[in-house]
């Protein structure tokens, strides 16, 4: 082996599409090392969460310290693990810029998809050695020829770096292990400098605070150190550091090049932020940070209620506990005419949204009202001040801004050649502006758009994959924000506002939206004794209009006689029925209505 002591470690992650094989090949990866107990083996091995093994996809980037023994040398393998879904994409980052090296793996049963596009550019961004894999090519579908062409075309990826292999049985893992230790350079720094180590990920444990894991740029990290954090400023003494396995195994120090975890008895996860560098506190004003960090920003906005009144402070309880585990989960009380008391939650995007609600629903055993999502907007006030803006009941008059500006995202979409049209249309009639078009070979094709957030949102994903007849794969970035000519729309109900169901639209689509909703709405109200208006309206103008006509209903109509406990039946299973209603002007309003505006097909077919 060589003198120098870090030649030994490999820093590396693995890229690829959702479902593609990720943790399944980290479990072949697992299985190769010797430090590692079979016995504590299982499918998705890294993937603690049970949404995630039931969902089949990673949220939570994680690190795994593995010693290797390849061609009678021994080396550690630092493996990082990264979620695949676009709303973890400032995670996958962070891992990889933890790394020397990645594995981006295909599956060649699917070929290219595009989020495999854009993890490639983020590996080819942070400068990381890419060790290509064809994966799942035991199975009968698997076209690993064309997966080769394709690579090569999309990332001039010569069809002879390609390795095959099948993370289900194993096969080309050797291959992939001196790989690894070939391509993948060592990891450089120098141990005699001040600590800087960046943060790429941290998790809250009940008995020990926040587990903050790191990779070690420069000098080293060992219990009784007094570090800093760059960006938040926070000082902690450390308790214990340690590289991760089966469960964490505690070290004396954690030298350059290492990869590991932290722990500082840290309170609030919001006390770290995941990028930010940590270094020793006498010097935190002289070391200048490692590049790249920025505070997450949630881009998808939605109310969380309560179906009672009474289970306000156990949701309260239950968001805490969820924000002590994911930092980039904001929520701040709100009052609403329609709901009464909730929260509004700031999400990274609607996989995380789902997440979140799936988890304190189950975590919390919650019945939960959740409103349409819906994205953030500047405004530009007639002072020439910006504000951002969460929710269409806090856009101010309009006479009080100039403007209104809306976030854009690049949309990558790769759809079969048969669909292109079809997709076009999808975009252009989203508001979508045409970019580029690239072909992949073997009847594909790459489109990009530039295309408002909000209009992807809602069910383009669903549209996409019923158009392209599940072929269709999406992929997005924020570019920014740009002024459009943007109005709100307000729903009443019996003459009175319901803000939960206001919401902003392009002025070109807002009436048809309005009625749409409206006729939604006239489905979900049931009827009363009196009619009902339903009205949608800009400002002081009303652009659509509904009626639900009135009727009597008498539960206790069929019963004839007997006892009276019979009746009293009746009246109770109607009680519990209103119990799950919100009265609006004396209207009873069931908690489905509240959900129309996401059940609202925006294509009007």
């Amino acid at each position: 082996m060589s003198s120098n002591p870090l030649q030994h470690i490999r820093n590396f992650c693995i890229i690829a599409h959702i479902d593609h094989g990720k943790s399944t090949l980290a479990d072949r990866l697992l299985q190769a090392s010797s430090a590692v107990d079979q016995r504590k083996l299982r499918e998705q091995t890294m993937d603690s969460m049970d949404l995630e093994r039931e969902r089949g996809i990673t949220i939570k980037a994680k690190a795994i310290a593995l010693p290797m023994v390849v061609d009678d040398k021994e080396y550690l393998f630092n493996l990082i693990d990264t979620p695949g879904h676009v709303d973890f994409g400032y995670e996958v980052s962070r891992a990889m810029h933890a790394c020397e090296g990645a594995l981006a793996l295909v599956d060649t049963t699917q070929g290219i998809q595009a989020q495999t596009v854009a993890n490639m550019y983020q590996a080819i961004a942070a400068d990381l050695h890419v060790i290509p894999l064809a994966n799942k090519v035991d199975m009968i579908a698997s076209r690993l020829e064309e997966t080769q062409q394709e690579m090569e075309q999309v990332f001039g990826i010569k069809p002879a770096e390609v390795i095959g292999c099948s993370g289900k049985t194993g096969l080309g893992v050797p291959e992939i292990l001196r790989a690894i230790v070939a391509r993948i350079p060592a990891p450089t720094g120098d141990p005699d400098a001040p600590l800087k180590a960046l943060i790429f990920d941290a998790v809250y444990d009940d008995y020990r605070g926040v587990v903050v894991y790191v990779r070690v740029r420069d000098g080293f990290i060992e219990p009784r150190q007094k570090i800093a954090m760059k960006a938040t400023g926070k000082e902690f003494e450390v308790l214990e550091v340690g590289v991760a396995r089966m469960g964490f195994v505690k070290q004396d120090r954690l030298g350059t090049g290492c990869v590991g975890y932290v722990i500082c008895g840290i309170k609030s996860i919001q006390d770290i932020g995941v990028g930010d560098t940590i270094t020793l506190a006498s010097l935190k004003d002289q070391i200048t940070p490692l590049p790249g960090y920025k505070k997450p920003q949630p881009m998808v906005y939605a109310g969380i209620y309560p179906t009672q009144a009474s289970d306000f402070e156990a949701l309260r309880k239950g968001l805490q506990k969820l924000s002590l585990s994911d930092s980039s989960f904001t929520y701040v009380p709100e009052q609403s005419g329609a709901l009464g008391y909730g929260f509004r939650c700031g999400y990274l995007g609607l996989l995380h949204m789902e997440i979140v609600q799936e988890r304190l629903e189950r975590e919390s055993g919650l019945e939960l009202v959740m409103t349409a999502p819906n994205v953030h907007y500047e405004i530009l006030k007639q002072d020439g001040t910006q504000e951002r803006i969460e929710c269409a009941a806090h856009l101010p008059d309009p006479t009080h801004y100039k403007e209104i500006r809306e976030p854009l995202v690049r949309l990558n979409i790769i759809t079969p050649t048969g669909s292109i049209g079809d997709v076009m249309k999808l975009a252009l009639e989203r508001r979508g502006l045409y970019q580029n078009q690239e072909h992949l070979g073997q009847g594909r094709a790459l489109l990009t758009f530039k295309i408002p957030l909000s209009e992807i949102i809602f069910d383009f994903f669903d549209r996409l994959k019923s158009i392209t007849h599940g072929y269709g794969t999406m992929d997005y970035e924020v570019v920014g924000f740009e002024a459009a000519d943007l109005v709100k729309v307000r729903i009443m109900v019996a003459g009175e506002d319901v803000d939960a169901l206001s919401f902003i639209a392009h002025r070109q689509f807002a009436e048809s939206r309005g009625r749409k909703v409206l006729i939604k709405l006239r489905e979900e109200i049931p009827k009363h004794l009196f009619v009902i208006s339903l009205q949608a309206a800009i400002g002081g103008k009303i652009i659509a209009g509904e009626k639900i006509s009135s009727m009597g209903k008498n539960v206790t109509a069929k019963c004839y006689g007997g006892d009276v406990s019979r009746k009293k039946k009746l009246l109770e299973k109607q009680k519990k029925g209103k119990a799950r209603m919100k009265m609006i002007g004396g209207v009873e309003v069931p908690q489905d209505a509240f959900l129309a505006i996401l059940k609202v097909d925006q294509d009007g077919e």
